[in-house]
């Protein structure tokens, strides 16, 4: 991703539950205490890019007890809590993945580079495949639909696909939205062109 990408900055500002392992003076204001220490087990919500670092940062030789440790532990994120992900397991379909996160799949890859959850990684990729055959058969519907007498009507079908699937589609999220919009596009361009063959 570029440096400049705003999905990618939008993902690295998402809120990411932590516990300090370590009392740091004069952090106090992340727990609404301002000008006090921030004591060890303190949970705080930091963005995704702080908690990454903290995370990873070695503290080095604090005390005896402390080698190696790092400054923060983090839990997944709601978006990528066990709710979330035992109904994805039940019906990847049915879950609207905007309301978890409107860059899901973006917050996902960075958590599971940073935690060992081999069952996230079997669910999402699951729920990858079955959701991009649905975002498919969606965008070809309102890539193809219409009365085909120009470009009108198909416009008008642009993303009104109806009922549950106008319902998926609200629960797309940033990702899903760029590869509805790039199928929706195709299936159009290959309509127009199999209708321009039809001509000679």
């Amino acid at each position: 991703m570029s440096y400049y990408d705003i999905d990618s900055i939008l993902t690295d500002a998402e809120k990411i539950p932590c516990t300090f392992q370590f009392d740091i003076p004069d952090l106090g204001y992340l727990d609404n205490n301002p000008g006090q220490t921030l004591k060890t087990g303190a949970r705080v919500g930091l963005p995704l890019w702080l908690a990454e670092m903290l995370a990873i940062a070695n503290t080095g030789n604090i005390g005896p007890d402390d080698q190696g440790k790092s400054f923060v532990a983090f839990d997944l994120p709601p978006a990528l809590g066990n709710d979330v992900v035992q109904a994805l397991k039940a019906d990847p379909r049915a879950v609207p993945i905007r309301d978890q996160s409107a860059h899901f799949y973006s917050l996902a890859t960075h958590m599971m580079d940073l935690s060992e959850e081999p069952e996230l990684s079997t669910v999402l990729r699951k729920t990858f495949v079955t959701r991009a055959g649905e975002i498919a058969l969606h965008a070809r519907k309102a890539g193809g639909g219409g009365s085909g007498k120009g470009g009108a009507s198909e416009e008008g079908s642009n993303l009104g696909v109806g009922g549950a699937g106008e319902e998926f589609l609200r629960g797309l999220d940033e990702w899903e939205r760029k590869l509805f919009r790039k199928a929706h596009d195709g299936a159009r361009s290959g309509k127009e062109w199999m209708e321009g063959v039809k001509k000679f």
